[in-house]
């Protein structure tokens, strides 16, 4: 079994040195790596070149068009059974192909998907941020296992599908924002065998700052609606959960402010404002104690609370807004 290994890549050169350098250490061989520059202005050809003596790697460029159709460029040169696609924040374990081949013979798979995980070598806040991203106190807890809502859709950070499914798909129709998502359904769609293999993790570097959290999930709330306005099925109640934690949690800012403006003239306020603030202080001890446990980091623990709210709300906030304006205002 080959696999073609194919990256989209803008503006990240240090990072794709990182995802080649653990790409030397695979176990299993029979493999290639494409890179596709996506019309970066901050070209990484120069590291691409220094792994040919290491890796079978074959650099392209090509005008900006956004992730989706750099990887549809990516597979229309690859030769592999399976194309696998990686975002260049990724590092992969050294038994990840092996994990991989042993999974497709295993179950059959046309395409597939794996988790993530954190690196010991992440800074605390991409610890946290993973930990967030995979934490059954956020929605990340349906992504990457095998408690998922409703059927498995591969992400692209971690993604394979087999060359019959390029050939009858043709590959990603977004080019940017849920992509993968719409991929997956249609995949599914077309009668393909679409799963997780669950040892076949990768450590996913995703943001290093919250701001950048922020707006990365602040985009992925946004691509469920897109997603909903394509497939209306695939909206479930779970995707909605961060708009109502943004909805909740804005009430009782309100309701606490109207409590100690009003100086206890409402009397039924008081009571709503300690049964909310509980039931918040609950959920964020919880979320506390289950991050040190996930973490055995007292440090990361906090700023997992920090990274579970900047999701939520970014998420909800986004979400919320591109409901407004493509479902009620329908622009």
């Amino acid at each position: 079994m080959f696999f073609s290994i194919v990256i989209p890549l803008y503006n990240r050169p240090q990072e794709i040195r990182e995802l080649l350098e653990s790409l030397t250490q695979q176990q299993y061989s029979p493999f290639e790596v494409i890179v596709v520059e996506d019309g970066s202005s901050k070209p990484a050809k120069y590291v691409v070149e220094s792994y040919r003596d290491r890796l079978d790697v074959h650099y392209y460029e090509k005008n900006n068009e956004g992730q989706g159709f750099a990887r549809n460029f990516g597979f229309a040169q690859a030769k592999g059974d399976y194309f696998i696609v990686f975002d260049s924040d990724i590092i992969v374990p050294e038994d990840y192909l092996q994990q991989v081949a042993t999974g497709i013979r295993r179950d059959g798979w046309d395409a597939f998907g794996g988790p993530d995980a954190a690196h010991p070598s992440f800074t605390d806040i991409q610890k946290a941020i993973s930990y967030s991203m995979t934490s059954p106190f956020t929605t990340g807890g349906i992504r990457g296992n095998k408690q998922h809502v409703g059927e498995f859709h591969p992400r692209s950070f971690n993604m394979g599908i087999s060359k019959k499914v390029y050939e009858q798909t043709q590959g990603f129709k977004l080019a940017r924002r849920s992509e993968d998502i719409e991929f997956s359904i249609r995949m599914i769609q077309q009668g393909f065998r679409v799963g997780l293999i669950p040892e076949a993790f990768v450590y996913h570097k995703r943001r290093s700052t919250f701001e950048q959290f922020f707006k990365q999930t602040y985009s992925f709330g946004k691509g469920r609606i897109d997603i909903y306005k394509l497939f209306p099925q695939e909206l479930k109640l779970v995707h909605a959960l961060p708009a109502f934690f943004v909805v909740g949690l804005s009430g009782l800012i309100l309701l606490n402010l109207i409590n100690w403006g009003s100086l206890g003239k409402i009397p039924v306020l008081p009571l709503l404002c300690s049964i909310g603030n509980i039931v918040l202080l609950i959920y964020t001890f919880l979320l506390f104690l289950h991050a040190w446990f996930s973490t055995k980091s007292i440090r990361v623990a906090g700023l997992g609370i920090v990274a579970a709210y900047t999701q939520l709300i970014a998420y909800g906030l986004g979400f919320i807004t591109n409901y407004m304006e493509r479902v009620v205002w329908k622009k």
